[in-house]
């Protein structure tokens, strides 16, 4: 009993500690142990579950600007994009022939061009350009299709400054904060493009870099997909031609991309839109703009593996610098083509118009359907012409089958664009209009390569224009 009673008076005495009996002092210490031991769990679990959800949003990763509202990426059908009759080149004329369904992958296809259809694609880097030679009756000509090194290191110098962090190896992780601060909060005044897609807004860096920033719409994960998709098609690639992503955002479920700002507007405002009303692009302008646009889809068919097929190229997807090069914006139709396939089968998306035949049929897509894209852009270029115009006679409501009766009517001098200063030569509109009109053959195996239209718009002598008619 002394020594309970001994413990009891014990913890009675006063402490020290402002005066507190030491059982006082000693209930005080454990409870603060244990508020301690739960705040460090707390945050623990804290941690991580933030490292679980981060790690979740980049597993779902595998590794421009927006068109304008009226010219959205649709579902397209076929019978309201192609009429009953198309028209063949044939020695410098033009043949009508019907229009039946395009076989697939044909590999016995009259060649336009007699070369080695292999894919002259290096294993390692790529620099320099790729050479190809075709002969026809003596006469050759050679690539000049750039090809930028796929791993080459990238100019940092937009990035000069901020933080070198990045959690994908490439680019620059920007934070929520970082681009709200840049785009003013999202301000209304800085949109300078949107779509069904999302927004673009122009923002500026804290080191002062000028960039344009994607903010994606998360319709029932939309975004998550077209983030994904951008980011593979051109995250760790360059080309001079092709608009430079320079990071992104991935906070929550918001997803962003972050571009180089692209100063001198679209093609399509150039030819249709504000621009146009200012200023018309020279024929020189327009071709130094095809030619960009040309050598970049040159180097996504032919220098990257998987090759990149973009699906979606037209007028408001070429940016324009204060230069005048060209550079390819907006890949979130892209799609990858792996080693050894010839074609993907997949829903037929795009922009009216612009669509080649046999995807639109078929629901197959290859780098082909790019090609016959950028024919119809090399028209709407020649002309000014829209690809589908309703406020045209219904004769001249596809550009595609008008500009194909005027050349078989032999009234090609009447289809260029009316508003250009200078009209182009004789063998400058026949370099023009031959390229195009091989760009959108019916027989997609016949259409050719992006580095051979390369070489078709950059020939210099009458005689490569030989290079367009078929070998005897």
């Amino acid at each position: 009993m002394s020594s309970n009673s001994t413990l009891t008076e014990s913890l009675h005495e006063k402490t020290i500690v402002f005066g507190l009996k030491l059982w006082v002092v000693i209930g005080i210490a454990v409870g603060a142990s244990l508020l301690g031991i739960l705040l460090i769990l707390v945050i623990c679990l804290t941690i991580q579950t933030w490292i679980r959800r981060s790690r979740k949003a980049f597993k779902e990763l595998p590794m421009t600007q927006i068109p304008s509202a009226f010219k959205d990426i649709t579902e397209v059908r076929v019978a309201d994009q192609f009429s009953s009759n198309d028209y063949v080149v044939h020695d410098g004329l033009l043949l009508a022939i019907e229009n039946g369904p395009v076989e697939s992958m044909d590999k016995d296809a009259v060649q336009l061009v007699q070369e080695d259809n292999s894919r002259h694609r290096e294993e390692n880097n790529l620099s320099g350009s790729l050479v190809h030679t075709d002969g026809c009756d003596g006469i050759q000509s050679v690539s000049v299709c750039e090809q930028p090194s796929v791993h080459a290191t990238a100019d940092s110098a937009p990035l000069d400054g901020l933080p070198e962090f990045s959690y994908l190896g490439w680019g620059h992780w920007f934070t929520l904060r970082d681009l709200d601060v840049a785009t003013d909060h999202f301000a209304k005044d800085n949109v300078i493009g949107e779509g069904g897609y999302g927004v673009v807004y122009r923002g500026r860096l804290s080191n002062g870099t000028p960039v344009a920033v994607k903010k994606i719409l998360n319709n029932l994960g939309q975004a998550e997909r077209e983030f994904r998709v951008e980011v593979e098609a051109i995250g760790n690639v360059r080309h001079k031609n092709l608009v430079r992503l320079l990071g992104y955002c991935v906070e929550g479920t918001q997803r962003m991309l972050v571009y180089e700002f692209v100063n001198n507007g679209n093609l399509e405002s150039w030819l249709h839109g504000e621009l146009s009303q200012y200023s018309s692009l020279t024929w020189l302008a327009r071709m130094k703009v095809l030619l960009g646009t040309a050598k970049a889809l040159a180097y996504l068919h032919e220098a990257l593996e998987p090759k990149v097929v973009h699906r979606d190229i037209k007028a408001s997807n070429i940016l324009i610098d204060d230069e005048f090069n060209a550079k390819i914006s907006d890949f979130g139709l892209a799609k990858m083509l792996g080693a050894g396939k010839s074609h993907i089968a997949t829903r037929v998306m795009g922009t009216f118009g612009y669509v080649a035949p046999e995807y639109a049929n078929s629901g197959l897509l290859n780098e082909k359907s790019d090609v016959y894209s950028f024919g119809v852009l090399l028209l709407e270029v020649i002309t000014g012409r829209d690809p589908i115009d309703y406020d045209r006679p219904p004769s001249e409501v596809n550009l595609v089958d008008w500009l194909k009766l005027m050349v078989a009517n032999r009234r090609s001098d009447e289809v260029v664009d009316p508003h250009l200063e200078r009209r182009p030569s004789t063998k400058e509109l026949k370099r023009a209009l031959l390229t195009a009109l091989r760009c959108i053959d019916l027989n997609a195996e016949k259409r050719p390569r992006m580095d051979q239209v390369v070489r078709m718009l950059d020939s210099s002598e009458t005689g490569s224009l030989r290079i367009l008619k078929p070998c005897h």
